[in-house]
C-alpha cells in the first residue's frame, strides 16, 4: 500500500471501477444515516455520491495516499463531505457510525478479517458495514505477475512483492466473519465481463493496481523490462476478439452486515 498512487491512471477505467461500488451500495438499505465513513476513499468521487444518496449524513472519506486525497479535495463540501488522511488499519471513530463502506481496499490488508470484526464493533445500533473486494487473485492478471516476480530473473528483488493468491477470503469466509461479529449478513459474488479497447488494455487496467507496487521496486530500465514481459503474457492470456475489443473477466466479492435495529 506504500507505493504512490496515480489518480489519473486509476480513473482511466472509472466507469468499470464504479460499477461494483454502485452494486454494493444498492444492498445497503440504511434509511437516514447521520454518520457515514468511506475507508479507503481514493480520489473521492464515489464518496461524494454517498452524500447525494443520504442528504442528512455527514460523510468522511479516509485514505492513506496523499495523491488520492489531493484529488479528493475537489469533492469536499464544508459541513457535509470531508476527506482525512489515515490508514484503514488504524481507523477508530470518535463515536458509533451508521454506515461504514470499504470498497476495493481490504485486499491490500493482510489478515483483514480481524479488522472487519473490529469495524463491526464500532457500528451504531442498526448500522451497516459494506465491503467489496476483488476476488480475482487466482486470475491470469495475478498469476502471471506472480510467476514473473518469483522467476530467476526477478526473484531476488520481487519475490516478496508477488501478488498472493489468498489476499481475500471466499464469500463464505466473509459470511462467517460478519455473523461471528454479531451482524446479519448478506454476502454474494459477481464476475463482471469488462469489454476493453485500445492497445494492451488489460495492462492499462492493472498498471494502477496490482502492477503498481511491483514496478515501484525497480529502476526505470527494470520496470520497462518487466512490464514488457508482463504485457506479452497478458496479450496471450487475454487475446483480442475479432472486433478488436478485449474481454477482462473480473470477479468481485461483496459483503453487507447489519447490526440489529431497523
Amino acid at each position: 500500500m506504500d507505493a504512490a498512487w496515480d489518480p489519473a491512471a486509476y480513473l482511466r477505467c472509472a466507469g468499470e471501477r464504479a460499477r461494483p461500488f454502485a452494486d454494493l451500495l444498492a444492498r445497503v438499505d440504511a434509511a437516514d444515516p447521520r454518520v457515514v465513513v468511506d475507508l479507503g476513499c481514493g480520489e473521492g468521487a464515489l464518496t461524494a455520491s454517498l452524500a447525494a444518496r443520504w442528504p442528512g449524513a455527514r460523510v468522511t472519506g479516509v485514505d492513506s495516499s496523499p495523491e488520492m486525497l489531493a484529488a479528493a479535495a475537489a469533492h469536499a463540501v464544508p459541513g457535509r463531505v470531508e476527506f482525512v488522511p489515515g490508514d484503514v488499519r488504524d481507523w477508530r471513530p470518535d463515536g458509533p457510525v451508521d454506515v461504514v463502506v470499504s470498497n476495493a481496499v481490504l485486499h491490500w490488508v493482510p489478515g483483514h478479517a480481524a479488522l472487519l470484526a473490529r469495524w463491526a464493533g464500532q457500528l451504531a445500533p442498526g448500522g451497516r458495514l459494506a465491503v467489496q473486494v476483488p476476488g480475482n487473485h487466482t486470475a491470469p492478471t495475478h498469476r502471471l505477475l506472480a510467476a514473473l516476480c518469483t522467476s530467476p530473473r526477478w526473484s531476488d528483488r520481487l519475490a516478496g512483492a508477488a501478488p498472493p493468491a489468498d489476499a481475500v477470503l471466499e464469500p463464505a469466509g466473509y459470511l462467517d466473519v460478519l455473523t461471528g461479529a454479531g451482524l446479519a449478513a448478506d454476502v454474494w459474488e459477481t464476475t463482471y465481463l469488462h469489454v476493453l479497447r485500445g492497445p494492451d488494455p488489460v495492462l492499462t487496467w492493472v498498471r494502477s493496481t496490482v502492477l503498481r507496487p511491483v514496478v515501484a521496486l525497480l529502476d526505470d530500465d527494470g520496470a520497462a523490462e518487466l512490464t514488457a514481459a508482463y504485457a506479452a503474457a497478458l496479450r496471450a492470456a487475454y487475446p483480442p476478439r475479432p472486433d478488436g475489443t478485449t474481454v477482462l473477466p473480473f470477479r468481485r466479492v461483496f459483503a453487507v452486515g447489519r447490526l440489529g435495529g431497523a
